[in-house]
């Protein structure tokens, strides 16, 4: 039996029709909605009959959403086409096709008419018409059958997501925009779903599951799955939300025809950007799934992000904090667990559960008081931070850097409140872009196979300390950064040239300048403070008042920084620091601050000193760090000996050379 490849192989062939009107990377504007247009067309085939009989009946009697109800309850569907054509039909008239396909498209139920909005198509359309190759295009889809008893549902996206790495791959876009390899969703549904069997397993529980980045809609397909496997008596609604058109119509079209568990109104796909425009206000939900976008600026939605941070009172979706404008990524995390469910079993509210795909940075991104670690500080001081898995590289189809899932939950197990469990599964993978390919697709050289997706599990599971696994408390990760400070030594001297700098600003000064050289002399002097004191006598013996800019300027003229020149003391708060000498120490939340201060810096700087009042408290996940593993040097005596050699075969080379 063809397998998803096959399928979307054949659909590729049909694209190379379109070469010299389109561009390569063009082609998806064609293939996307062709493919959806031939999937509906397959999937009504058996009914349609019956639909076009009922229309008949019903027509003049019902209209709008009653009329559409009853057609959909004639397709078996939830949507339905009352225009006598399908793709056979369309067939018979060459000359007519651009007509009769836009008169088709018009004959779909409200939801499905919508989607090819977003897909834009009548253009192409009358662009295919023009270039004389619309007619064919049909035909060759016409004699692909997309029937569920032939491509089934799961096959089916996957023959989208295979269509759409092609093309961003001749684009050069980001593929990570629009799916995520399903290996790594399996894994992030797994351990989603780790704790859950009980709750799951009461006959007639629903629960629903949010991806405010679904892309083609992968990961809600795959979450779905993973409960009709395990647990077929639990209902998962999915909802999403994107802001791609041609990846949110795909993930719109894939959903509406794969009779998923749906909360009946049909629009649990919803189009808009996550960040201005959130598509599902007030609601809740108890699962969040996504991968989102990693490196992607949100300059574009600074005034309405900032307006959320803003609000009062952590109000806002992002009020945690706002990561720095080149990587919005944290951006989602914060918007969805501002939608959990709270924790309230009498009220049936049971919490919520979040696994989302993140790049290395945000693990360590931004010192103490950065909106990075504001956010860190903001999931792990209240307990959410259940774990993070480190996924092996080239496992994406845009991306060969690392990767790593984090697990969210206000919710945690008994054993796991108060610590975060890292898992190190970098190691685990198989070659090849998976499972039925052992050849790379894109950046993705490596897979999960399903053996391995289940050690990973049970690592997990098992919240154990090993060589893969590591349990912490959450102040482990917490540090408070001091500022230590060093005080400002000045020495002073009069000269011709610094006098002369003074007095071209200040030319009133004459008299006093004079008389205070005459009595400190031109020699270097040490003490800023007695100078200080020396010169507030003399002024005021003359009974000069000098301002607060004439009085720095002075300073900043007249004296230069010398180390062993006696510290600087303000009369009203000690010793004056030295900017230039000011250092930052990250001591860790269980250290206590003065006996590190006393072992690690005063031994090193007498005459340090911390402030303080500019404390601030930091987190950050030093992944690596945790999982390294030493390696001894090799022995002196063996680089030696190697030296010595290589020394030998460059004499030896040269010697051939000269002759």
């Amino acid at each position: 039996m063809p397998d998803h490849a096959d399928f979307a192989n054949l659909i590729w062939q049909i694209a190379d029709l379109l070469r010299g009107p389109y561009r390569p990377p063009q082609y998806e504007r064609v293939m996307l909605p062709m493919t959806v247009l031939r999937r509906f067309d397959c999937v009504l085939t058996p009914t349609k009959d019956k639909v076009l009989a009922e229309h008949e009946r019903l027509k003049g009697r019902l209209e709008g959403n009653a009329l559409e109800a009853r057609l959909d309850a004639a397709a078996g569907q939830r949507f339905h086409n009352r225009s006598p054509l399908d793709f056979n039909r369309l067939k018979g008239d060459p000359d007519g096709v651009a007509r009769h396909l836009v008169g088709y498209i018009q004959g779909f139920s409200t939801d499905v008419r919508d989607i090819f909005e977003y897909f834009e198509f009548e253009n192409e359309i009358d662009k295919m018409r023009e270039a004389n190759i619309l007619y064919l295009v049909v035909s060759k889809f016409a004699d692909v059958d997309l029937h569920p008893d032939t491509v089934p549902n799961p096959q089916m996206g996957l023959i989208f997501e295979n269509l759409i790495r092609r093309f961003n791959e001749l684009a050069n876009e980001t593929a990570g925009d629009h799916f995520t390899p399903r290996d790594a969703i399996r894994l992030m549904v797994n351990i989603l779903f780790i704790d859950d069997d009980d709750l799951l397993a009461v006959p007639g529980t629903a629960r629903t599951l949010l991806d405010p980045a679904c892309g083609t809609g992968g990961m809600l397909a795959e979450a779905q799955n993973y409960l009709r496997d395990h647990h077929a008596q639990a209902r998962l609604f999915v909802y999403g939300q994107d802001y791609n058109p041609r990846a949110f119509a795909t993930a719109a079209s894939d959903m509406l025809m794969k009779q998923v568990d749906h909360n009946g109104g049909g629009d649990n796909i919803r189009f808009g950007d996550s960040f201005t425009e959130d598509r599902f206000p007030g609601e809740t939900f108890d699962y969040f799934l996504t991968n989102p976008p990693f490196g992607v600026d949100w300059k574009k939605q600074r005034k309405d992000i900032r307006r959320e941070h803003e609000k009062d009172g952590f109000a806002g979706r992002f009020g945690a904090g706002l990561p720095r404008v080149s990587d919005g990524s944290l951006l989602f995390l914060q918007h969805m667990w501002r939608k959990r469910e709270p924790v309230r079993p009498r009220e049936h509210k049971h919490g919520s559960r979040l696994a989302i795909v993140l790049s290395g940075s945000p693990l360590f991104a931004g010192g103490a008081g950065s909106g990075e670690s504001e956010i860190r500080r903001w999931f792990i001081e209240n307990d959410w931070l259940e774990a993070i898995v480190a996924l092996p590289e080239q496992m994406f189809y845009n991306t060969g850097i690392g990767t790593y899932v984090w697990i969210v939950a206000n919710r945690k197990e008994k054993r796991r409140k108060g610590r975060i469990q890292l898992v190190d599964a970098r190691d685990v993978w198989t070659a090849g872009g998976g499972v039925e390919s052992k050849r790379s697709l894109g950046d993705k050289r490596r897979h999960i196979a399903d053996g391995q997706i289940e050690e990973i599990v049970r690592l997990y599971g098992r919240f154990e300390d090993g060589e893969r696994s590591r349990l912490f408390d959450n102040a482990d990760f917490g540090y408070t950064r001091v500022t230590v400070e060093r005080p400002l030594r000045l020495r002073y001297r009069m000269t011709v040239e610094n006098k002369a700098r003074f007095l071209d600003a200040c030319p009133e000064l004459l008299d006093d300048v004079q008389a205070i050289d005459t009595a400190l002399g031109g020699e270097p002097l040490r003490d800023w403070n007695a100078v200080q004191d020396r010169v507030r006598d003399l002024l005021r013996e003359r009974s000069s008042r000098w301002t607060q800019k004439e009085q720095k300027l002075f300073r900043d003229v007249f004296t230069e920084k010398d180390p062993d020149a006696v510290p600087i003391v303000k009369e009203s708060s000690g010793p004056e620091p030295d900017s230039a000498l000011r250092d930052f120490e990250n001591v860790p939340l269980k250290q206590d601050i003065d006996a590190y201060f006393e072992r690690e810096v005063r031994p090193h700087l007498p005459d340090a000193w911390m402030d303080r009042e500019k404390d601030k408290i930091g987190y950050e996940i030093a992944f690596n760090r945790h999982f390294h593993k030493y390696t001894s040097p090799r022995p002196l005596e063996e680089i030696d000996a190697d030296l010595k050699a290589t020394e030998k075969e460059i004499v030896r080379l040269f010697r051939e050379v000269v002759g």
